[in-house]
């Protein structure tokens, strides 16, 4: 049996996480200082770009070929429709009930493909948003603000209670126009697992990278790249 909760706000799906119910998580993850990984102000010249339809989205994630041998893509999950309430944290209890099980961010242009990588549980997820540089920024910054403003939480999913830590990252600010970045540890039965969650706005497009952080890293630049490339 595996326990699946979504990691953010306002209705977006970074991952849906997996907490193998058999055997504990192997991934391992090195902690950082913390410091906010928010920089750069959307500028006039991008602000006013035009949004990309889902369907160009689609074309610009990472695909199989893209991330090489070893990975699988997952089944598309069902929307979850389960009580959720958030102890602990009050900026996400107040986002609402979506804080907690995911959907989308409400940006109507976006596609999303998510992977596990070989016979474990690490997986990866790439979301690509496209909209104004300003509406993006606002809405991915309200969600880490509120994830990161609470060190631990607990989120009550359809009765299984789930023990969050959340820590701000060091964002790779060669990349994009802004950039933000955490680590987040899901503990639930005895069992935990850790995600990193990377953000990159360029212009107009918005993409985010979660998963195992290995993968993260791995494959973060190769994703923007792919997102922005133009020809």
């Amino acid at each position: 049996m595996r326990v699946r909760v979504a990691t953010t706000a306002l209705g977006i799906t970074a991952a849906l996480l997996a907490l193998p119910a058999c055997s504990t998580d192997t991934t391992k993850a090195k902690h950082q200082t913390p410091f906010s990984a928010r920089t750069g102000k959307p500028s006039d010249a991008v602000h006013k770009l035009a949004a990309l339809p889902s369907a160009a989205l689609e074309s610009r994630l990472l695909d199989q070929s893209d991330l090489g041998s070893g990975y699988l893509p997952n089944p598309e999950r069902p929307a979850q429709h389960d009580d959720v309430t958030v102890i602990g944290c009050q900026a996400l209890s107040q986002l609402g009930g979506d804080a907690a099980t995911g959907g989308t961010l409400t940006f109507p242009h976006k596609a999303k493909a998510a992977f596990t990588y070989g016979d474990s549980s690490s997986e990866i997820s790439k979301e690509l948003y496209s909209d104004t540089a300003n509406k993006l920024s606002a809405g991915i910054g309200r969600i880490f603000d509120a994830m990161t403003g609470c060190p631990t939480y607990q989120v009550v999913a359809g009765g299984t209670p789930i023990n969050i830590t959340t820590q701000k990252l060091p964002a790779p600010r060669r990349l994009g126009d802004q950039q933000w970045s955490q680590l987040l540890t899901f503990s639930t039965a005895g069992r935990s697992t850790v995600v990193k969650q990377t953000a990159i706005r360029d212009g107009n497009l918005l993409l985010i990278v979660s998963g195992a952080p290995a993968l993260v890293d791995r494959h973060l630049g190769k994703a923007l790249a792919k997102a922005t490339a133009t020809g």
